[in-house]
């Protein structure tokens, strides 16, 4: 019954049109360049620091890796900010998160200038999205829209339940799909009941990094299931989502591998070239 949302070939896609925006740029001598800083040993996230410099090198934008150890200062990744802050030949900053307990990663991202915000997680960049007149928006919220949309998936008026509430994927998402003039639940980690409401979804979202959360008795008949979580379980990578029994009840669904991840990645990309444009004028 169900369609693979192929987000991995979605975001090969694109990647051939940013290659060509980028080429003008560089016609023009400016080369999209843009800094993540990573701080401490979280395997996770040095990996996906290393999937967007590959990414990155693909698409002929210059990406820089600020590596600071685990027991660095508040202080010292503030003043790292501001530095990259006032250079002019730096268009886009992030930092990758999770960061050490010791760090206030809100006071960073507050510390980012909102102009090179490649995130779109500054709190100036976020009142933009819930404002309806953003620029930049959080990538996996934006390539999770653009993909129901490339593949022609109608948001007006159908419900939507996302499960997962943080800054990063499931509040963004929920304003985006609010724009899209969906009708919009989220649920999270103290929801009663989760079952009887994500039967109520024509789109199902799942960002919780809870393995296999979502059972098939939990999806409605030809509902739209779209995975972000990602887990190890048994050394394979894998969702929210118990992809094998839930696809049959789907009209689409995205796989983990190759669903939203790809497009993550692709729309940090495009935020990166969009704002050095718009820096450009």
């Amino acid at each position: 019954m169900e369609k693979i949302l192929d987000g991995k070939a979605f975001a090969n896609l694109l990647g051939q049109n940013l290659k060509e925006k980028v080429k003008k740029l560089k016609d023009e001598g400016i080369t999209p360049h843009f800094c993540v800083i990573n701080i401490g040993d979280d395997p996770a996230s040095k990996i996906y620091v290393r999937t967007k410099k590959r990414r990155a090198e693909k698409m002929g934008i210059i990406q820089d890796i600020y590596q600071m150890s685990a027991d660095t200062k508040q202080e010292e990744a503030l003043a790292l900010i501001d530095k990259l802050n006032a250079d002019p030949a730096i268009n886009g900053l992030m930092v990758q998160l999770p960061a050490p307990k010791q760090i206030d990663a809100d006071a960073l991202l507050e510390r980012i200038d909102p102009n090179k915000d490649v995130d779109g997680l500054t709190p100036a960049n976020i009142g933009h999205l819930w404002m309806g007149n953003h620029f930049v928006e959080p990538a996996t919220a934006e390539g999770i829209i653009a993909l129901l949309k490339h593949y022609e998936i109608p948001l007006e008026g159908k419900n939507v339940v996302i499960i997962g509430r943080s800054n990063i994927v499931g509040k963004p998402l929920a304003a985006l799909m609010l724009e899209q003039n969906a009708t919009v639940t989220i649920a999270h980690s103290r929801t009663k009941n989760l079952g009887e409401i994500t039967k109520k979804a024509d789109v199902l979202v799942s960002a919780t990094g809870q393995a296999f959360l979502v059972k098939a008795d939990m999806v409605k008949d030809g509902a739209v299931v779209v995975d972000v979580g990602m887990n190890h379980v048994d050394g394979k990578l894998v969702g929210d989502v118990d992809f094998d029994k839930v696809k049959e009840k789907t009209s689409y669904i995205t796989p983990v591998p190759g669903g939203v991840g790809p497009l993550t990645v692709q729309f940090l990309m495009e935020a990166v070239v969009k704002l050095t444009r718009r820096q450009n004028k």
